[in-house]
């Protein structure tokens, strides 16, 4: 296949001043990627994720931060600089080689409120991300708080976009106004308060997701009629240990409407010793494979996006088997991710791309979709500039 990166520059946001130079901040609006049937030739969307954030360990280390020393022994800690910026759709057109930013749309409830990119409330027995401010200091928590990874979009052009934190699922349309959000069952204490209508209608499962694992792409069937959910990493169910040692990541059908269940998929993710890019940078486990994104082709079978961070693996998949009820009930077990690839029907999948094969392209890609003519275009998540990344748009044709 022929790699080619295409023209594009960032959106400036904030210049942030640090012991070692300034952070310069941009706008990131691609952790996900769609194209929604109807509009213009060369028009796609994406979403943003939460906001500018950094682990604090990097901020000692690249900008001399050393009072965040110690929250590098929380897991899962990430700084906010800018905590104010939130997650945000955009609306993108591809011009030749070239890509251009058309409108940015900050996600917000019904009375202009911005959605921010804070965690909920904790939720007893599920995981929740620490976020502190630039001078060490907790943030507060937020029932409006989301972590945004994909995109979708219904025959209606309403968007659904999956978040981590929750997870759960917004339902959006063109202008970034949140009209309902899809929470676990059993969830709804997280968002009290909430300026979003807040429905409690995803399986209590859900809320199984290992710390920062939860949502991360989204993909709607050809005839708009299913929408295909996948978690980023195995679920830590029934603990930690299970997610540790799973090889296998829940791919979920819902109705593209109202986003009720439907069916259960399992994916098996590749070993990590075949992730060279990354092997060749120091060890791979098991918990540090994850699929990043989803997009479906016109007979109907789903394309995975699986990587690590500079290594990143498509595999084309036909909808098999789904599983049997029981894996989604929380008491059966074992469960899924503690069976794994030995034990439940998996999805087929075959390798149509490896970006080991292409030592020009950057890590951390996480959109991708099919441009007319068959060639894909993969995008990164620059994580707002934080570690100094940007934004890079890449064309793969046969």
């Amino acid at each position: 296949m022929a790699v080619r990166r295409l023209a594009w520059t960032d959106l400036p946001l904030d210049r942030v001043p640090t012991p070692k130079g300034e952070m310069a901040l941009h706008r990131s609006l691609t952790s996900g990627l769609f194209r929604r049937a109807g509009d213009p030739v060369g028009t796609f969307w994406g979403v943003g994720d939460r906001g500018p954030n950094i682990k604090p360990k990097d901020a000692v280390s690249r900008y001399g931060l050393d009072h965040l020393a110690p929250l590098a022994a929380l897991e899962g800690a990430k700084v906010m600089p800018s905590p104010a910026v939130g997650p945000a759709l955009a609306r993108f057109r591809l011009v030749g080689e070239r890509v251009e930013l058309e409108a940015v749309m900050p996600l917000h409830a019904a009375d202009g409120t911005p959605l921010d990119g804070l965690p909920p409330p904790e939720l007893e027995g599920a995981e929740t991300e620490p976020a502190f401010a630039l001078d060490g200091s907790p943030l507060p928590s937020s029932p409006d708080g989301a972590d945004s990874e994909g995109i979708a979009a219904r025959a209606d052009g309403m968007f659904w976009i999956a978040e981590e934190y929750g997870p759960s699922l917004l339902l959006v349309d063109a202008a970034g106004l949140v009209h309902r959000r899809l929470i676990p069952q059993g969830s709804a204490a997280r968002y009290a308060g909430s300026r979003v209508p807040v429905v409690e209608a995803l399986p209590v499962l859900a809320a199984a997701r290992k710390l920062n694992r939860g949502f991360e792409a989204l993909a709607m069937s050809p005839d708009g009629t299913t929408l295909y959910a996948a978690f980023q990493s195995p679920l830590a169910h029934p603990d930690r240990a299970a997610h540790d040692a799973g090889d296998v990541v829940r791919i979920w059908a819902l109705d593209a409407q109202s986003g009720a269940f439907r069916a259960e998929y399992a994916y098996p993710l590749d070993p990590p010793e075949s992730f060279r890019r990354d092997c060749a940078e120091g060890p791979v486990t098991k918990s540090d494979v994850k699929v990043s994104e989803l997009t479906t082709l016109d007979d109907g079978s789903l394309l995975v996006l699986e990587r690590v961070t500079l290594s990143t693996h498509l595999y084309r998949v036909q909808l098999g088997d789904a599983l049997p009820p029981q894996y989604l009930d929380p008491a059966h077990r074992p469960t899924l991710e503690q069976l794994g690839k030995g034990g439940v029907p998996l999805l087929a999948k075959a390798r149509v791309f490896s970006s080991d094969d292409h030592p020009e392209l950057c890590g951390d890609l996480e959109g991708l979709i099919v441009l007319e003519g068959g060639s894909l275009l993969l995008s990164n998540d620059s994580d707002y500039g934080t570690e100094g990344a940007v934004t890079q748009f890449w064309r793969v044709a046969p």
